[in-house]
């Protein structure tokens, strides 16, 4: 659960519902500093003099604001269409794309006009009639941590549960989960966990739950019939790097229930970074020892016009056998959308 030390009210936020709860929540709370600002002055009330300060105090600032652009970005592969719940994540992961992507901007921001998002995810749902409209509710973000504020993700699977065209997915590394068992979801909503070894995830993936405890999460959420996934990335090539995956899968395996009401989902994603990633990440964690040696990696153009830094094509393949081989032989029911 996020605990913010400062709380930024942009204009406008207390007037609907959420907004004046959790204005009335934080400002009783003496260690929390409470700001009231314009939209374009929340970064005044963030203190640092320079990124790695800014950084760690974006890092426990939650902004209140409203989602005023209702045109939501594409999503793909992922999804049809981002849903804007949340930007910006309380974790502190060294490799995290969000790094770049929010740029100068790291703090969590949560929108308050929920129905407003809503229902224009119908509008977009009835564009495409008859198929069915995908939403992606992390692309940007990992909502969970501030779930019990917001209770956004709930009244979302709720609303998704009910719809005959329009599906709801989510990723996170965290599990604030338990209000979100007993919903009407419908199968409608996939929830999928970010996993990864616990080499990895001590080294750089700071402030985020342990991998017990998220696959704990995933297994309570699958008995309550959710279809569940995970997303096995960044995978790192390191001394004992297949023994530890394999450990990671077998204790998955040892602790979802035998029957399983939906196939498990997997996503395998190897770990890769591009120069201006670098530059940000070894700004903000300058002991950092991620491997980013251009030395031992392959340059790759990427579907988005730009180069990134992946392992080499034998390593790779290397990589592909292995998760195909082991997620085969401990997950006959599943899906792999990519190993890559």
């Amino acid at each position: 659960m996020f605990k913010p030390k400062r709380v930024i009210f942009e204009k406008e936020a207390k007037n609907y519902p959420l907004g004046a709860h959790l204005y009335q929540l934080f400002s009783t709370n003496p260690q929390i500093e409470i700001f009231e600002v314009a939209t374009n002055r929340v970064k005044t009330h963030i203190p640092g003099e320079n990124l790695y300060q800014q950084y760690r105090s974006g890092k426990e600032t939650l902004v209140v604001g409203i989602k005023k652009s209702l045109k939501f970005q594409s999503c793909k592969p992922s999804a049809h269409y981002q849903l804007p719940l949340v930007s910006g994540c309380m974790g502190q992961c060294e490799y995290c794309y969000l790094n770049t992507q929010l740029g100068d901007k790291p703090f969590v921001r949560i929108h308050v006009n929920i129905d407003d998002i809503l229902k224009q995810a119908q509008n977009y749902t009835r564009e495409r009639l008859p198929n069915i409209t995908l939403f992606e509710g992390a692309a940007t973000s990992d909502p969970v941590p501030v779930e019990p504020y917001t209770h956004a993700l709930a009244r979302c699977i709720t609303y998704f549960g009910s719809q005959e065209y329009a599906r709801f997915r989510f990723v996170s590394k965290y599990t604030d989960i338990d209000t979100l068992l007993d919903l009407p979801h419908h199968n409608h909503t996939e929830i999928r966990f970010s996993l990864n070894t616990d080499s990895i995830i001590n080294a750089y993936e700071h402030h985020t739950a342990s991998s017990k405890l998220r696959i704990e999460a995933a297994s309570k959420l699958s008995s309550y019939g959710y279809p569940i996934g995970f997303i096995i990335a960044p995978v790192f090539i390191y001394p004992n790097w297949q023994e530890e995956y394999h450990d990671l899968l077998l204790n998955l395996k040892s602790k979802l229930p035998k029957k399983l009401s939906h196939p498990l989902i997997f996503e395998v994603i190897s770990h890769r970074y591009t120069l201006r990633a670098k530059s940000r990440i070894t700004e903000i964690f300058p002991h950092t020892n991620l491997p980013m040696n251009e030395d031992d990696r392959q340059f790759k153009y990427g579907q988005f016009g730009y180069g990134k830094y992946v392992y080499p094509k034998d390593e790779l393949t290397q990589m592909k056998a292995f998760f195909t081989h082991i997620l085969d032989d401990l997950f006959p029911y599943k899906e792999v959308k990519y190993i890559i």
